[in-house]
């Protein structure tokens, strides 16, 4: 039997919620974040791609989405920070009609606050899934499954996926997703219609660099005080739109390779992003062999490496797609995980960094929650879980 290790979460606690190929780990510190402790791994054995948090209407759910050989892909979770989980075998499926088979969930997405019952999820095959009643059924996005474009999408190296959602946190209906290798689709219906949103971004692998659509688009973040403004990571290149897709315009000045997959923008300053740059599209580890961070502070006008506590030497790793997130702290955290199951963060908005585990399975998935205080009933204590390593 596998040793679940469970956490004891109190109110103002960080969360980060990693996913990785064999389970997913739950990591918890107060807001100090000087001592970490490790809980898991829930789903041992099992690839989880995405995991979320939702502390809409009173809730404090976790979600996850482990790939099950019986069951194949699902969407558990968990009110209790992990000690029981629902939804075996639960989860989106394509209408049969479709003759698609769920691969597997990419994205898991709380809708707007003002929905507090709608969840998202990004699946492979590319598909969107809508679910109004807290995930409890699922529907799939017709507009887009349908969209004259589908046919003629191809898979990119890690499958044909809808990986990003990103809804407007003002505007009803208005909803931006990027798919590998569709490109940047935008809905202001709600999902009924949709069109592309990626004039500007490249696609120098194919003979036409800017087509209609095919873009292989990495990663797309916004902060929530400018909602139109986006920045996105492409397979070569990195962009900004300042008009929710319209027109992008390059900002790889000053990186060391403007290909990549992670991207974070800061949560409390909208020209604050941070990004993790890798070689090549043929060599996907970072440059040089030195793990850098780096971050604009104006919008894309600049960027500056933030190595300090980071191995600089030997240190070929890789970085996923959504293996960056950052916390909501006053001072913001920053977190990222490598596919050689390293697991790093830093309490100064990236200035600083410590290894927070060295030992994971790979790992393909990070995001972080700040845990609200409410009246909870009086619960039987839990074993605490492993302590972390706190390094320099």
């Amino acid at each position: 039997m596998v040793d679940i290790r469970q956490l004891r979460v109190r109110d103002g606690d960080v969360l980060v919620l990693v996913g990785t190929m064999k389970g997913a780990f739950l990591f918890r510190s107060d807001a100090r974040r000087a001592r970490w402790e490790m809980g898991g791994p829930h789903f041992p054995g099992l690839p989880v791609y995405a995991m979320a948090y939702d502390d809409r209407a009173g809730r404090r759910r976790l979600w996850a989405a482990p790939t099950s050989m019986h069951w194949g892909p699902t969407v558990s979770w968990s009110d209790d920070f992990g000690r029981a989980w629902s939804g075996e075998g639960a989860g989106p499926k394509f209408p049969a009609e479709t003759g698609a088979t769920l691969a597997r969930v990419w994205q898991i997405r709380p809708g707007r606050a003002e929905e507090p019952d709608t969840m998202y999820c990004g699946a492979e095959p590319a598909a969107l899934f809508i679910s109004g009643d807290a995930g409890a059924s699922w529907s799939l996005c017709r507009g887009l499954y349908d969209h004259p474009h589908r046919a003629k999408w191809h898979p990119g190296g890690g499958g044909l996926c809808l990986h990003t959602i990103v809804p407007h946190p003002a505007r009803k209906g208005t909803i931006h997703v990027a798919i590998s290798t569709g490109g940047v689709y935008r809905t202001d219906d709600g999902g009924k219609s949709w069109r592309t949103a990626h004039k500007g971004v490249r696609a120098q692998f194919l003979p036409d660099p800017h087509p209609e659509f095919g873009q292989c688009v990495h990663k797309i973040v916004s902060h929530p005080s400018r909602p139109d403004r986006f920045f996105l990571q492409n397979h070569w290149g990195l962009y900004r739109t300042d008009d929710g897709g319209g027109s992008w315009q390059d900002i790889a000045r000053g990186v060391p390779s403007d290909f990549g997959f992670a991207m974070e923008v800061h949560p409390h300053d909208p020209d604050t992003v941070y990004i993790l740059p890798l070689e090549s599209d043929q060599f996907r580890c970072t440059p040089e062999g030195k793990l850098r961070v780096y971050r604009t502070r104006n919008g894309g006008g600049s960027w500056q490496a933030l190595a300090r506590g980071l191995p600089q030497e030997d240190a070929f790793e890789t970085v996923l797609r959504d293996a960056m997130a950052a916390d909501t702290c006053e001072t913001a955290g920053l977190y990222f995980g490598t596919r050689s199951g390293k697991l790093f963060g830093s309490r100064d908005g990236g200035t600083s960094w410590r290894a927070l585990a060295e030992g994971l399975p790979p790992i393909v998935c990070v995001k972080t929650a700040r845990v609200a205080a409410r009246a909870r009933k009086g619960r039987a204590p839990a074993r605490r879980g492993r302590q972390a390593p706190a390094r320099a």
